[in-house]
């Protein structure tokens, strides 16, 4: 009854909400290509070559899932060669970065839209033999039909932070009986064993393995990429460099200020930001240009780079590659935003982390750090700018915090193998 009420409100919800999609699809570019594998029509071409296999079906909403999935495939292959792979993602971003990256194994496609036809009929095209979710994605119509067909489904990297209990609480009617059909969930904290369970999930089918995110294991970082544009731009290794990552609305703006404010004492320093939203670089090129900064921005060619303040990241996916370039890190989303972004990716390049108070979304992870010493949290722009000073001038503190992070990082140590071995005997 419960799955009819979704199905039957679903064209509802789709025209309340399809504008916002649409402008937002729009604004990130890249919508029209394979836009109808979104509503469960694909090419001849990619049917003829699915109709003969029975892939591992992998599903990752955008960039963080994607690259996760990207981790744990390999190892699931390392298993099971003969496995071929079928990867879906959400997100315009999600499917340039899978396209980006994914082996030639791995046919990266658009996840169907969660209605009972359009998912039904996916199914018949992809044929899947197992179906991995990761972290969030359990979609009641694609649940329900893995559980029909009999296909193994997997929850992996799974996160519940307590907001999240709380609001999964609330509506325990509708998640607890398509929680309960998962045959497996991969949990990141033990913590988490308890909070599933609360929610109706039977604890044969929980395992606590670690974080695939936090995973220091088979990372793989292009130096090349910040090398070549750092030498177009005269920034040497000596440079102390300050890269705000994944940073949101406002955040930009408090950095910049920051940056302006300390040169008088680092006259050598140089700004990286990475905005989270690609989409939002000539916002933020507008915001720096009000403090009188020259800005180059990553997709630009490289020339006339001479005396250059600051470098704008307006790419997807390299972040992780750029990180191994800065001397310090301020992870975006936690100042002025709520949620955060993930800091396993700077503490793997070696670098030392500091962020705001809003790490509901890493809360434990958050935690750890901060309770071992492995990165610093500040709560306003005046703690963040003396946290910078002090660590620009502490190069044994910025090494200790550096060493302290990623004791925290092993814990996490083989998950995705770990993963994949659990994902196998599913099989």
């Amino acid at each position: 009854m419960i799955r009819f009420i979704y199905n039957l409100l679903w064209p509802i919800g789709l025209l309340v909400f399809l504008p916002g999609y649409l402008v937002k699809m729009f604004r990130r570019g890249g919508y029209r290509e394979n836009f109808g594998q979104r509503l469960g029509m694909f090419h001849v071409d990619l049917r003829k070559k699915l109709a003969s296999t029975s892939p591992l079906w992998l599903h990752a909403v955008s960039v963080g899932e994607v690259a996760i999935a990207l981790k744990l495939a390999p190892e699931i292959r390392a298993l099971m060669p003969d496995w071929p792979c079928v990867l879906t993602t959400t997100t315009t971003t999600g499917f340039a970065f899978a396209k980006a990256n994914a082996p030639a194994w791995i046919q990266v496609i658009y996840a169907p839209l969660d209605f009972w036809p359009i998912m039904r009929h996916a199914f018949t095209v992809i044929r899947p033999r197992q179906i991995v979710l990761i972290e969030a994605e359990v979609w009641p119509n694609l649940v329900a039909e893995a559980n029909r067909r009999r296909i193994p489904l997997a929850l992996v990297n799974a996160r519940l932070s307590p907001r999240s209990e709380g609001r999964f609480r609330r509506f325990r009617f509708f998640v607890s009986p398509m929680f309960r059909m998962l045959d497996l969930i991969c949990v990141q904290n033990v913590e988490d064993i308890e909070r599933w369970t609360a929610l109706g999930v039977g604890p044969e089918h929980l395992r606590h393995v670690g974080s695939i995110k936090y995973d220091p294991e088979n990372v793989h970082v292009d130096l090349a990429i910040p090398r070549e544009v750092l030498r177009a731009a005269k920034i040497d290794n000596h440079r102390p460099v300050l890269l705000g990552g994944s940073t949101h609305h406002g955040e930009e703006e408090i950095l910049a200020k920051i940056f302006c404010e300390i040169r008088t004492q680092f006259p050598d320093l140089f700004l990286i930001l990475a905005p989270r939203h690609v989409e939002r670089a000539a916002e933020v090129e507008r915001v720096l240009a009000q403090f009188g900064l020259r800005v180059h921005r990553r997709s630009a060619p490289l020339i006339d780079l001479d005396h250059l303040d600051c470098l704008l990241l307006d790419s997807t996916g390299e972040l992780r590659h750029w990180y191994s370039a800065a001397t310090i890190v301020f992870i975006g989303k936690t100042l002025l935003a709520r949620g955060g972004q993930n800091p396993a990716e700077a503490i793997m390049a070696g670098k030392p982390v500091l962020f705001g108070s809003h790490m509901e979304n890493f809360s434990a992870f958050a935690r750890e750090l901060i309770e071992h010493g492995g990165a610093l949290q500040v709560s306003s722009a005046a703690e963040l700018q003396n946290a910078i000073v002090d660590l620009l001038r502490d190069g044994t503190g910025r090494d200790a915090l550096v060493r302290n992070a990623r004791e925290v990082l092993e814990q996490h140590h083989g998950a995705a193998a770990r993963t994949a071995k659990l994902i196998v005997d599913l099989a």
